[in-house]
């Protein structure tokens, strides 16, 4: 990667990351629990939020993660309702960035600008297309019910209380299966993350951006 690359893919992750954890402290505030806040996390400063592996990966491979934001159930009026829209507010602040940047491509686009490092309305628009797909990708990989995701949490608060024990056990071994396909996609190169995530981002890149 050169250092043009980087600097155009820079932003567009920071953004994601950042406003992604943000959601959660925020929605966990909202509904009661000041952890987040109380350790810094209320917050947009890129540094409270940023997982340095995590972080890597998004510039690697355009889905990666960032540091968990704490949360005490304890301090929630209904924990498994509330980790639910919390779990969810992460993803859905980074399809709200997708389509964002999907709005502002298209408008763009209509104004003959092209996606190029000669001018700042082609850099502008490179950053928009990175936008779209790292917000996209981050949200689609964070839903896949595999603990630490946010998948996981949601699909804990979704299923009838009589199959909890099953959700444990995916909390339980979540982060060694996510850690297996990671593994596998490198070592084996067979992307099963990337076969699961892309045909999504591919699809609402269309529906946002048209293209």
């Amino acid at each position: 990667m050169n250092l043009v690359t980087f600097l155009i893919l820079a932003p567009p992750i920071l953004l994601a990351l950042v406003f992604h954890e943000f959601s959660h402290a925020f929605v966990a505030h909202k509904l009661g629990d000041n952890t987040a806040k109380q350790n810094g996390r209320l917050t947009l400063n890129p540094l409270a939020h940023l997982d340095p592996l995590g972080t890597l990966m998004i510039f690697l491979v355009r889905f990666g993660w960032a540091k968990p934001v704490p949360v005490n159930p304890y301090n929630l009026k209904n924990p498994k309702r509330d980790m639910l829209w919390i779990s969810v507010a992460g993803p859905l602040s980074n399809m709200i960035l997708a389509f964002l940047s999907g709005t502002l491509l298209r408008l763009i686009y209509h104004t003959g600008i092209k996606p190029e490092i000669t001018s700042i309305g082609g850099l502008l628009m490179l950053m928009l297309v990175f936008s779209l797909q790292i917000n996209l990708a981050l949200a689609i990989f964070n839903i896949l019910p595999i603990a630490p995701l946010d998948g996981s949490k949601i699909l804990y608060g979704v299923l009838p209380n009589k199959y909890s024990g099953f959700a444990l056990l995916l909390e339980k071994y979540g982060p060694m299966v996510l850690l297996g396909l990671i593994a596998i996609g490198y070592i084996a190169n067979i992307h099963i993350l990337g076969g699961l995530i892309w045909p999504f981002v591919r699809f609402f890149s269309k529906l946002f951006a048209g293209i």
